[in-house]
């Protein structure tokens, strides 16, 4: 009876998607009345709480599951990974080793092996699945920390920062947050790093590069992206690398929409190099469309990686060749199964699908942005070279016509700051967006920049 009620809740909440507001305005405090109040005294009955849970809380879900939601870089969830998530709950594995979950060892393997695959990396590279890509930036930074203190003689690991000889990080100017978020994580300090200059649309500047490392006396790793988070542009990643390695320094990238790219024979260009990369972050519920929590790292270097995140105690079972400890190549022992919906999500799809999946999304956006910009007082602020487009719209208040289209419900857009200019960011990343989902929200958004 409770697991029915749950699944029809669900099945409904699906089967309104398509028609449902994407977000509406919520009183918070109401949505806490209503859901809140004292911790009872005893237990209440599963059925009960779960039908006033759903009904209470509906007013404060955001249907960024369907197809109208382009914030945040945000993908649905395929049904056979929502349908594998389900299955992950219900089996309740710790995917922290092969003893604990010889299923959830074996599905990150496989996974592992084809994403591998797909995005044309090296086969020996070491694949770790994280909660998101913040932590797989942190993983794939962590294993650079220990390779360049290993070229000074120093264990980090074990030695600790203190006392420790400097290495340099580098970075975009325009690199996302979540890589300065690791290295505040790391201990390298969000502040003390040297940032490159980037062009007009947010590349890091190759030449600027090579000036930099030319003074730079220590070990030091390059913080590159692949798809940045308001245009889509890539960084020339093979320039960038050969820069690097000629160097001996070390090469990360942040590719958590954009190494997606990779798969899709139209847009693989704008990844080359990416093979050379010492370590890449990807986020799965992003282009994968899988649920949270999904990110995914590869280090073509498994001693670093191996040695950054491995971990163990006296009762844990031994490792042997033959099988797969997930924690080794996390920050994290117990945790969620991961591989379970990924694992799904790349069986549905197959390379073909996604593929489809990544060039039908591109043809989308590039639709939006002329629909939009084919519009009086509407500019496209972006070279749109993948998902991302960024709207500004000119004689108007670009953060107003954001609140009226966000209050709209028709679909769901998020603002930025570009370039000193305030933008609406749209990102199409779902799987199940349409051209008539695309067509539908342009004319929204084209009404409420007209009130």
């Amino acid at each position: 009876m409770l697991l029915q009620k749950t699944h029809d809740f669900a099945t409904r909440f699906l089967e309104t998607l398509e028609t449902r507001p994407v977000a509406s305005p919520v009183d918070f405090a109401c949505l806490l009345e209503r859901a809140g109040g004292p911790l009872p005294e005893t237990g209440e009955d599963p059925v009960d709480i779960i039908e006033k849970f759903a009904n209470a809380m509906d007013a404060g879900i955001v249907a960024s599951a369907g197809p109208r939601y382009f914030g945040f870089v945000i993908g649905g969830s395929l049904p056979a990974a929502l349908a594998a998530d389900w299955l992950t709950s219900a089996w309740d594995q710790n995917g922290a080793s092969f003893a604990t979950s010889p299923a959830a060892a074996a599905a990150e393997e496989i996974s592992a092996r084809w994403l591998i695959e797909l995005f044309g990396l090296r086969r020996s590279a070491s694949v770790g699945f994280t909660s998101g890509c913040t932590m797989a930036n942190f993983t794939g930074l962590a294993a650079a920390r220990h390779a360049l203190y290993r070229q000074l003689g120093w264990d980090v690991e074990h030695q600790g920062l203190i006392g420790a000889p400097p290495i340099t990080v580098v970075t975009n100017e325009e690199s996302h947050i979540s890589i300065f978020a690791a290295l505040q994580m790391l201990g390298l300090g969000r502040e003390r790093v040297i940032k490159v200059s980037a062009d007009g649309q947010g590349r890091m500047r190759a030449d600027a590069l090579r000036l930099v490392l030319a003074e730079i006396r220590t070990p030091f790793v390059v913080c590159a992206q692949a798809g940045n988070v308001n245009t889509g542009a890539f960084d020339p990643i093979l320039e960038i690398a050969n820069c690097v390695h000629a160097r001996d320094g070390w090469l990360h990238v942040d590719g958590a929409f954009g190494v997606w790219a990779a798969a899709s024979p139209s847009h693989r260009e704008l990844t080359r190099g990416i093979d050379l990369a010492d370590s890449i972050a990807v986020d799965g519920h992003k282009w994968l469309n899988v649920p949270y929590d999904s990110g995914i790292v590869f280090v073509r270097d498994r001693a670093a990686h191996y040695a950054a995140m491995s971990l163990g105690a006296p009762y844990y079972a031994p490792p042997t060749e033959m099988t797969r400890d997930n924690h080794d190549w996390v920050p994290e022992a117990s945790r969620r199964a991961r591989g379970f919906a990924i694992y799904a999500a790349l069986r549905s799809l197959g390379r073909e699908g996604i593929v489809n999946l990544i060039e039908r999304n591109c043809t989308l956006a590039r639709r939006m942005a002329d629909r939009l910009g084919a519009a009086e007082g509407v500019e496209i602020l972006n070279d749109v070279v993948l998902n991302q487009v960024l709207v500004r719209f000119t004689g108007r208040d670009t953060a107003s016509v954001i609140a009226r289209v966000q209050k709209d419900g028709t679909c769901w857009a998020g603002g930025t700051t570009w370039h000193g200019m305030h933008a609406m960011r749209i990102s199409v990343s779902n799987w199940s967006t349409t051209e008539a989902d695309i067509d539908v929200s342009a004319e929204a958004i084209l009404r409420c920049a007209a009130m």
